[in-house]
C-alpha cells in the first residue's frame, strides 16, 4: 500500500496547478464547449471541480462547503474563471496543510467516509487532475497528465473507483494494447484517451 505522504501532498499541488493551467488556457469562446463529461460543458466542469475541492476543505475543517451543488453545475459564472477557481483551490490547500502527516485517517466528502491520509490526498488530487484533463482536451490543450503522476493517481484510484461507479465514475473502458500509463488510468475512469471535441464545435 502506498504510504509516501510527501509524494501525495506533492501530487495534490501538481494536480491543483494542472487545473489552474487548464483553466487559464481556455479561450473565452470555448467555455460553452462540450467535454468528456458528456452532460457538462467546460464551465460546468470547472464549477464541479472547484466545488469538489471546497467540499474536501469543508469536510477537513468544518468550514462552509460550496454554495451550489457540484453535481448540478449551472454553467453560469459571475466572475472570471481563474479567479473563481483560485479561492476554492486555496481553501483546499490550506485545509490539507492543517493535517499532520501522522494522522491515521481523514474525513472525506466521499460516500466511502474516512480514508487513510495518503488516500484522502490521492482522492482529492485525482478529482483535480482528471478534471484538468477534461478541460484541457475539450479546449485543444495538451494533456496535463504525466506518467509519474498517473501511476500515483492509479494507486489511489484502485482503492476508490469501484465503490463509486455510477456516482462519480463511469464504467471502465476496455484496455488497449497500446495504452501507456496515462491512457490506462483514463480508461479505468471511464474516459477515452483519444477523446476530441466534435468537429463542429
Amino acid at each position: 500500500m502506498p504510504e509516501d505522504i510527501a509524494a501525495y501532498r506533492q501530487l495534490l499541488q501538481t494536480a491543483h496547478q494542472a487545473l489552474r493551467s487548464a483553466v487559464a488556457g481556455v479561450a473565452p469562446a470555448h467555455w460553452p464547449a462540450p467535454t468528456p463529461c458528456e452532460q457538462w460543458n467546460a464551465t460546468q466542469v470547472l464549477q464541479h471541480a472547484a466545488g469538489d475541492q471546497l467540499a474536501y476543505a469543508a469536510t477537513l475543517t468544518g468550514q462552509a462547503g460550496p454554495s451550489f451543488n457540484p453535481f448540478a453545475p449551472s454553467g453560469q459564472l459571475d466572475e472570471a474563471p481563474g479567479a473563481f477557481l483560485e479561492s476554492f483551490l486555496q481553501s483546499s490547500s490550506a485545509a490539507w496543510a492543517t493535517i499532520s502527516d501522522d494522522v491515521g485517517e481523514v474525513p472525506t466528502p466521499l460516500p466511502l467516509g474516512p480514508l487513510p491520509l495518503w488516500l484522502g490526498l490521492g482522492a482529492c488530487a485525482l478529482d483535480a487532475a482528471i478534471h484538468a484533463w477534461d478541460l484541457a482536451v475539450a479546449t485543444g490543450q495538451p494533456s496535463p497528465l504525466t506518467a509519474a503522476d498517473a501511476r500515483l493517481l492509479r494507486a489511489a484510484a484502485d482503492h476508490l473507483v469501484e465503490p463509486l461507479r455510477g456516482f462519480a465514475y463511469a464504467p471502465a473502458l476496455p484496455a488497449a494494447n497500446a495504452d501507456d500509463t496515462q491512457a490506462a488510468l483514463l480508461r479505468y475512469l471511464g474516459r477515452r484517451p483519444d477523446w476530441r471535441p466534435p468537429a463542429n464545435t
